[in-house]
């Protein structure tokens, strides 16, 4: 329910955000940090990110943020760079399943048969 747009909310839903907001506050400011933080991902922002980091630290998201230090030349990189390793990743997950699909038996030949059609 944080994490959803806020126009894209049913009246329920918000009013039961409100109520929870107005008894904790700090989700408040996590929640607009969330919004920010999916906003700069959205337009590729990477300048945002510094700010962000800052502001993140010390309240709910200090963790996220955090690791967000520890690795910030990637996601910097991300945020600015326009290439995508998402074609890789999915070869590695399609190869993952052919694999648990048959239970340890992955040799190479049975693999590359599976994966390439070679017979």
């Amino acid at each position: 329910m944080m994490t959803t747009e806020r126009g894209l909310l049913s009246k329920a839903v918000a009013r039961r955000i409100a109520i929870i907001e107005s008894a904790i506050p700090a989700l408040v400011t996590a929640r607009d940090l969330m919004d920010r933080f999916h906003s700069m991902i959205r337009r590729r922002a990477g300048a945002d990110l510094e700010p962000w980091i800052t502001d993140a630290t010390p309240g709910l998201l200090g963790s996220f943020a955090k690791g967000i230090v520890q690795d910030r030349a990637a996601v910097h990189a991300a945020l600015t760079q326009p290439w995508s390793n998402g074609q890789t990743e999915g070869q590695n997950t399609k190869l993952k399943m052919v694999k648990r699909q048959m239970y340890g038996r992955a040799n190479l030949d049975l693999l590359r048969a599976r994966l390439l059609g070679a017979t």
